[in-house]
């Protein structure tokens, strides 16, 4: 019997991503939470997800095992499933870079409660405005960026860290070393600086006043 091509197709059906992938869900409870994941995990096999990754960490730390394990096996095609928003971070930026992450390894992203879902057309659309406002946070560090190495030039520097001594701390290293009234170490310790440091001072102290 031919499929009748008006015939709408369950919210689930439509939501598996394409090219055969995987509904990969992602549960997470705060370090120490007294829950668990089970209720997320129950919904998010309810949701089709074969394989589910749990973690029990703050959503505001970035080095979290099974988050990263996660984004490493998705293909194209895939789609990562959260119970909600915040399981997946607590964090906007996190958010942003996740999204990205999800994106360029062209799967998908299902969130249960909000009912966000990316592998439709407005869902599509929602990802291009995350990536809207991850490009504009980009351009904003880098004009930041710019601004500070703009003032560091005006004030006589040329970017990077300062140095931790000036010329007259440089001076009274090399010549206690020279004249033997401290060591190396002695002075390293007291300018909190290596002995490699206090060596390399020395050397260029001798060079301009042999």
């Amino acid at each position: 019997m031919p499929r009748d091509p008006m015939r709408k197709r369950s919210f689930v059906k439509a939501a598996k991503p394409d090219k055969g992938g995987l509904l990969l869900g992602y549960a997470r409870v705060s370090k120490g939470d007294e829950q668990t994941n089970t209720l997320q995990a129950r919904a998010l096999r309810a949701a089709g997800c074969r394989r589910i990754f749990e973690e029990a960490a703050s959503g505001g730390r970035w080095d979290r095992p099974e988050l990263h394990r996660m984004l490493d096996h998705l293909r194209e095609g895939d789609a990562v499933v959260v119970w909600k928003l915040d399981r997946l971070s607590r964090s906007l930026k996190d958010v942003l870079h996740i999204m990205e992450r999800i994106a360029k390894a062209g799967a998908g992203f299902r969130s249960i409660t909000e009912n966000i879902d990316t592998t439709t057309p407005a869902g599509r659309m929602m990802m291009q405005m995350v990536g809207a406002f991850a490009e504009f946070e980009r351009a904003m560090i880098k004009e930041r960026t710019s601004a500070g190495l703009a003032a560091a030039r005006a004030e006589g520097r040329i970017g990077g860290r300062r140095k931790k001594l000036d010329a007259a701390k440089r001076r009274e290293i090399a010549e206690s070393v020279i004249t033997s009234r401290k060591s190396g170490a002695e002075m390293a310790r007291l300018y909190n600086v290596s002995q490699p440091t206090v060596s390399r001072i020395v050397a260029q102290h001798r060079m301009v006043h042999p």
